[in-house]
């Protein structure tokens, strides 16, 4: 009885208290890791907004995650090793050498339940709710080991710096829209998102990452006035057009010398006619280009979201489009880039335009050549890379390194294509198959 009373006597409910403190404060460390590190700083920005303090809080904290796992692990691997050694003294007491071992079996059943499993459950499934509440006493303990965290710090950098190892501490910040793109391309997988409002989202986030000649429409489409022309025929052209908007050039088609507005055309042609009981043939001295705007030139490697900045700073929404050498590409319109966007944008005056992807009975696709990859892959869920080519016909030219003839067939990137029809030079149907 005296053995048992000395044993169990006030030292040892010290020692045990002492183990129990340490487990809750291991469980506190342990919890507001995973809460601050699985926190949404998106939301936490939205909950700060609305006068959150403890949102707030973790924002600032989780500015520098290093520091912020740094400190929290030191104070976790402190307690933890500590609570270890008096489990161990207090063990090693009760049981004398096979204390040892139970002390070990008894703290990583405890350490692992009670310190790990069920604080880090709690916090992921809480994360923004626990990293408000966890923030302050947090925040407090980064602030009084930031010297022995900020000396680690630069001793763990400078071994991965042996190794070839560069730490970014704006990584994070880079990594915000591949974050964004993630997680619609996750939401879209589980049924949450809906395919159109991905593709919206994601094409504005693209704006910033493609070019004015991936979405312009080529020179050799583009529909243009000769100045020279009779103005009987250019009034007829802008009548039968479908754009408001058109090129005037004078002599050679790259020879732009400005660009028209149908409404400006009518206009001045109604004004020079002497109105509705004016004469016609006043307008035989009709001159266009005393009409026509100045043209709007720009390199053709603008960003999209450079240019759509540029357009509504303007107050314009038609360009020209021009190489490094000032030769005439293509035209690009505020609709074009807006189309990226929300997708094709029609309206009456439009002509009736087939989807651009046929899927036939044999599984197989029938595609325009001078289709964009970026709308095929939209339409068809397809992963065909857009880096070397902006079409489907160009992509296969690239692959072919050749000018395939009508009836060949290639196979890459998991697909087989199939050249149904060529106009001269031009590719302007293929049959695609995923190979799958």
């Amino acid at each position: 009885m005296d053995t048992a009373t000395s044993v169990l006597d006030s030292a040892f409910w010290t020692t045990a208290g002492a183990i129990v403190l340490l487990l809750v404060l291991s469980a506190f460390f342990s919890g507001s890791e995973t809460a601050l590190t699985a926190a949404s700083r998106g939301k936490l920005r939205a909950q700060a907004d609305k006068g959150s303090r403890g949102a707030e809080r973790a924002l600032v904290i989780t500015e520098d995650n290093e520091r912020l796992i740094g400190s929290v692990l030191l104070g976790n691997n402190v307690v933890n090793i500590l609570a270890a050694s008096l489990a161990t003294a207090l063990f090693t007491r009760l049981f004398g050498e096979g204390g040892v071992a139970m002390a070990t079996l008894v703290m990583t059943l405890l350490v692992l339940v009670f310190a790990e499993v069920l604080p880090k459950t709690y916090a992921i499934s809480n994360a923004e709710k626990a990293a408000s509440a966890v923030s302050a006493p947090i925040s407090i303990l980064v602030m009084l080991l930031s010297p022995i965290v900020g000396a680690v710090r630069l001793f763990v950098r400078g071994v991965l710096r042996v190794f070839g190892v560069q730490i970014d501490p704006d990584s994070h910040i880079m990594a915000v829209r591949e974050e964004i793109a993630g997680a619609l391309q996750l939401g879209h997988s589980e049924g949450v998102v809906e395919k159109e409002d991905r593709d919206r989202i994601l094409g504005a986030l693209d704006l910033s990452d493609r070019f004015v000649e991936e979405v312009m429409l080529h020179r050799s489409n583009i529909e243009m006035i000769d100045a020279d022309a009779e103005p009987e025929t250019i009034l007829e052209q802008c009548l039968q057009s479908q754009h408001t908007r058109l090129p005037v050039f004078r002599g050679e088609q790259e020879n732009i010398i400005g660009v028209v507005h149908a409404k400006d055309l009518f206009r001045a042609m109604y004004e020079q006619a002497g109105g509705a009981a004016g004469d016609s043939g006043r307008l035989q001295s009709f001159d266009i280009s005393q009409v026509a705007k100045a043209p709007y030139f720009i390199p053709e490697t603008t960003t999209l979201d450079e240019q759509m900045r540029q357009f509504l700073r303007m107050r314009s929404h038609f360009a020209l489009v021009v190489d490094e050498y000032g030769a005439l590409q293509g035209l690009i319109t505020l609709e074009d880039i807006l189309e990226e966007i929300v997708g094709e944008i029609t309206d009456e005056f439009d002509p009736h335009e087939e989807n651009i992807v046929k899927k036939s009975s044999d599984g197989s696709y029938l595609v325009e050549g001078a289709a964009t990859i970026r709308d095929v892959n939209r339409a068809t869920e397809w992963n065909l890379p857009d880096d070397e080519a902006n079409t489907i016909a160009g992509l296969v030219i690239h692959e072919a390194q050749m000018i395939p003839v009508k009836g060949q067939v290639f196979s890459f990137h998991g697909f087989r294509f199939e050249v149904t029809a060529r106009e001269g030079n031009r590719v302007t149907e293929l049959k695609i198959r995923p190979l799958s």
